[in-house]
């Protein structure tokens, strides 16, 4: 059933997709719908307008406030301008995520930039952005940053969608918060001092990564925010469409050649159960209540 005003709930549409929704107020993160075959990282490629559109309806959203990629490589940022085109949302993002929009031709007046520190108000929604830094992967070495330094029109090849700010997200709503990580990577120390009841935490290329570099990235989301609830995000293969909503399929792990998903859920099951905190994965599209102390399908 859809939220009753005020009362929260969250969508997982893959990857970092993420509908907040509390029956007043719709936004989204990232919203990448479009999922071009792993022959992407090859060949040029553009958003798919009609299955964004097809997206959306199965979604159920009509209207959305605003739309965040929270950076700006393709698998966040490419479909953001057609869904805030067709949601007649808020496009916001970093100065490179406004350059993807300005290439899909959104005026200037439906985009806004943000930048580490700013705050804003969406509804009842308070959303707080934190510096972050990108997974260290074989494309991005988790420190440096390059930047969409023009306006991005597509099709392009997926390396055109360059990084550009990496954003940790807070939303703070109804005295209670959750903290988005929508990439395994950390910048030290910048989690200190805040707090989360739940964390949405990135773990795509985790399996990949070594046990020292795991459990420092455990500590600094995690055990860093307090979050008593931990909600992997970004673990499935996102090359591959998603499934129709009347298929019943699940979503499919990342290839073993990029991530091992097996290792990694491993991994936290053993931390999440050593520390008393619950780790769950998100269901597909059905709205879920994402607190701890209350049941998700």
């Amino acid at each position: 059933a859809a939220p009753q005003p005020g009362a929260l709930r969250l969508r997982f549409a893959g990857v970092s997709s993420l509908v907040f929704d509390d029956g007043e107020t719709a936004w989204m993160t990232d919203g990448f719908f479009s999922r071009p075959p792993l022959s992407a990282l090859l060949l040029p490629i553009a958003p798919d307008a009609q299955r964004i559109a097809a997206e959306r309806q199965a979604l159920g959203l009509t209207r959305l406030a605003a739309v965040i990629p929270l950076h700006s490589h393709y698998d966040h940022a490419m479909d953001a301008p057609e869904l805030a085109r067709q949601t007649g949302a808020l496009l916001l993002g970093s100065a490179s995520t406004l350059n993807i929009g300005r290439g899909a031709g959104l005026a200037e007046s439906a985009m806004r930039e943000v930048k580490p520190g700013d705050s804003l108000q969406l509804g009842r929604f308070k959303l707080t952005f934190i510096a972050g830094r990108h997974s260290p992967t074989p494309w991005s070495d988790g420190i440096s940053r390059e930047e969409v330094e023009a306006p991005l029109q597509a099709p392009a090849l997926a390396s055109a969608w360059r990084e550009g700010q990496v954003f940790s997200l807070l939303v703070e709503h109804g005295g209670r918060r959750i903290l988005v990580q929508a990439s395994a990577g950390f910048v030290p120390g910048a989690l200190s001092g805040l707090r989360a009841d739940v964390l949405l935490l990135g773990v795509g290329t985790l399996g990949k990564k070594d046990p020292a570099y795991r459990e420092r990235y455990w500590a600094e989301t995690v055990r860093a925010v307090g979050a008593r609830r931990v909600i992997p995000i970004h673990w499935d293969d996102f090359w591959l469409p998603l499934p129709s909503p009347s298929s019943g399929d699940s979503l499919q792990a990342m290839p073993a050649l990029f991530d091992d998903f097996a290792l990694t859920m491993g991994e936290l099951q053993s931390q999440a159960d050593r520390e008393g905190r619950e780790l769950r994965l998100p269901p597909l599209r059905s709205p879920f209540d994402p607190f701890p102390g209350t049941t998700q399908p």
